[in-house]
């Protein structure tokens, strides 16, 4: 392979074919649909779908025998499926390499910066902003340009299959049925590559060696019938708010942030705090400095290593909305009929997410103070994280390689604090399977947040990488 060459397509691609098209995805307010119910009524998941594919079609002349289907099934997000002949006579579907990303975005989310908007893109320098550029719309793109950047120069591949779906931001509940009813056309792969990840920095290659589950559900606690004059109740009736912050106590300690349920915690494994030592000597104060503290505020604990622990391998709590209360210019001396909170508990990647449900929903609806209506609701359930199995020495080697050949720095590893259900439900069905999972979401990239962005430079870097990892694929002596 003549790296150089592959370097200056990748590079050409992106900036002519790749950017102009997802400066348009970005302004189609595709919300997934948790933050959408009538999404399929509004048109937008369609629109997103339509863009990648009409986009794609044409390169995808470049494969021979190469097919792409919106595959439909009753009720569900489109799912955009891709698959592409291995350029050896003799491939089989059991030597697939599986790429996957996803086409549905967060909610819009205040705070944007002038001129800025979710649904806004802006270039500045080498920074595309914008909701769902870098997570996760780039990713189908990506996964073009890497291979047509080995079929410029004939490199040989195994088979490729893209997967892109519709629902990953509201917990990819579509995705089951989906790989149960394309099984056969996946057929068995052999290396995963998922570019929905995070980067510790923009100087290497980061491999995510883990993923957090996730346990959410709504709290709701309801003291009244109907909203009274909070003079003549307070008192009398118990504050509904004060009740959620008390029932919050059962889970976590107030003072440092650290969970109190012992089901919540799991053993991490030695490497993993290894790992997570070494992260925190590369990135240094960036561990931190890369989220938007206010004012004086302060990490919750000091030691780096710790930190990265803490958003990896150890569960937290996060209220993330709450509902019963009007804007606070809108509100009046009203003592309200309740509270509605909703949390979300990051769990440990090996930990069993329903299990972690039962253990919150027990703790939060049991005697409930003054007798009050309490209910946690965690719809259908939550979701497991993801450890990833040990890499072949194959792999091993590639992705140091690949990662030196496309950032010029040594791979990294790190888990992640975020939540990609695919991974999860791929590694129960093919346990054999060896994994990349790698991104773009580097410091102050703020994914789900206000200002969010794609880091061009990283964009074409990362994609470089997927390409040398998919030919040492090919190269590989086990098969």
């Amino acid at each position: 392979m003549n790296s150089d060459q592959l370097k200056a397509f990748i590079d050409s691609f992106w900036d002519d074919q790749i950017l102009p098209s997802l400066t348009e995805y970005i302004r189609i307010p595709n919300k997934s649909p948790a933050f959408d119910p009538k999404w399929e009524e509004h048109g937008y998941m369609e629109e997103a779908v339509t863009l990648m594919v009409d986009w794609a079609r044409p390169h995808l002349a470049a494969f021979p025998g190469a097919t792409l289907e919106v595959v439909r099934l009753p009720g569900r997000t489109p799912l955009i499926f891709i698959e592409m002949p291995g350029t050896d006579e003799g491939d089989t579907n059991d030597d697939t390499v599986l790429l996957y990303g996803h086409l549905d975005k967060q909610p819009e989310m205040k705070g944007w910066a002038e001129g800025m908007g979710p649904w806004i893109p802006v270039r500045k320098d080498d920074k595309l902003y914008g909701r769902g550029g870098a997570d996760d719309g780039y990713a189908i793109y990506a996964c073009f340009a890497a291979l047509l950047g080995l079929q410029q120069q004939r490199i040989p591949r195994a088979r490729c299959v893209i997967m892109i779906e519709g629902c990953e931001e509201s917990g990819s509940y579509d995705l089951p049925f989906y790989v149960d009813h394309l099984i056969e056309r996946i057929g068995d792969p052999s290396l995963v590559v998922c570019l929905d990840s995070g980067c510790g920095d923009w100087d290497r290659m980061w491999l995510t060696t883990s993923l957090r589950g996730i346990a959410a559900g709504t709290l709701k606690v309801r003291v009244l019938n109907e909203g009274v004059h909070s003079g003549d109740a307070s008192g009398i009736v118990p504050s509904s708010f004060r009740i959620v912050r008390s029932l919050l106590t059962r889970l976590e300690d107030e003072a440092t942030g650290e969970m109190k349920l012992p089901e919540l915690f799991v053993q991490i494994p030695p490497q993993r705090i290894a790992q997570a030592s070494e992260a925190a000597r590369v990135l240094g104060e960036e561990v931190y400095r890369k989220f938007p503290f206010a004012g004086t505020t302060k990490p919750m604990v000091e030691d780096l290593g710790q930190m990265v622990l803490n958003r990896t391998w150890r569960p937290q709590l996060a209220t993330t909305g709450m509902a019963g209360y009007p804007e606070p210019i809108d509100a009046g001396n009203v003592l309200l009929p309740y509270t509605e909170a909703k949390l979300s508990v990051r769990t440990p990647p090996t930990l069993d997410a329903k299990e972690a449900v039962k253990a919150i929903k027990k703790a939060l609806e049991a005697d409930p103070p003054y007798g009050a209506t309490v209910e946690f609701d965690a719809g259908e359930g939550g979701q497991s994280g993801w450890h990833a199995p040990p890499l072949a020495p194959w792999l091993e080697k590639a992705v140091t390689e690949a990662s030196q050949e496309a950032f010029g720095q040594p791979v990294a590893y790190m888990g992640e604090g975020g939540t990609i259900p695919f991974m999860g439900m791929l590694g129960d069905k093919f346990p054999d399977t060896q994994f990349v999972i790698t991104g773009v979401l580097g410091p102050h990239s703020n994914a789900h947040g206000p200002n969010e962005f794609l880091h061009i430079p990283t964009g074409k870097r990362v994609t470089v990488a997927t390409a040398c990892m998919i030919a040492a694929h090919f190269e590989r002596k086990d098969k």
